[in-house]
């Protein structure tokens, strides 16, 4: 009886501390945004929303331009860095909006009224899409082509999207933090299989010549 009382003793006390912890974090989140989104102004606006309109078209004009160019010169290896970041960007759109809707998180505005977002968005808020999106971008073509001048400019593009949406009141800072996981992730993935299956296709032709 008394291990028993004990049991449910602990399980309260880690249920207390759990909670407490959700609490902190989420004060955290929601502090962090009041502080960064209170700095909107009709200038900043403008320049935050130029930005994180850039996400989806830099996205897509990418893996066009490899592709392209590749196809143009007959580049094997910038056809396969294009087709890589195809799949890099189709692995976090699963990914990204699997977990949005598995969670189901409320945008900040919708959760505190006090926030006031650029424009309203119908989708759930965990984790951050343009983000994610900016991520995968900037890892591929780090992963691609790992040159300080590429690396450091396609980061500091996705870091300005990741604060563009947090600074417009769209999304928390774990939101964003999310959803660089997510993209960075997903084109890590995405490099990775891309080695798997030339290696393999390698194998298989050196097995038929021998």
């Amino acid at each position: 009886m008394e291990k028993t009382i004990s049991f449910a003793a602990c399980c309260i006390l880690v249920l207390f501390l759990i909670t407490g912890l959700q609490t902190r974090a989420q004060n955290a989140d929601i502090d962090l945004l009041r502080n960064i989104s209170g700095t909107r102004g009709s200038s900043t606006d403008a320049v935050m929303n130029g930005i994180t309109q850039s996400t989806y078209p830099i996205a897509l004009a990418t893996p066009a331009a490899q592709l392209i160019i590749g196809y143009v010169k007959h580049d094997k290896q910038t056809i396969h860095n294009g087709w890589q970041t195809v799949g890099s960007l189709g692995t976090a759109v699963v990914l990204g909006y699997g977990l949005k809707y598995a969670i189901n998180r409320n945008r900040p505005y919708e959760a505190y009224k006090d926030i006031n977002p650029y424009h309203y968005d119908t989708d759930p808020s965990f984790p951050s899409g343009h983000t994610s999106i900016a991520f995968v971008n900037a890892t591929s073509l780090s992963l691609q082509y790992p040159k300080w001048f590429v690396i450091a400019p396609a980061y500091l593009w996705a870091g300005t999207i990741g604060y563009s949406r947090m600074q417009l009141g769209m999304h928390y800072p774990s939101d964003v933090l999310a959803g660089a996981l997510v993209g960075a992730g997903s084109a890590f993935i995405a490099y990775k299989g891309q080695q798997w299956l030339l290696k393999r296709k390698q194998k298989k032709i050196k097995g038929i010549v021998e």
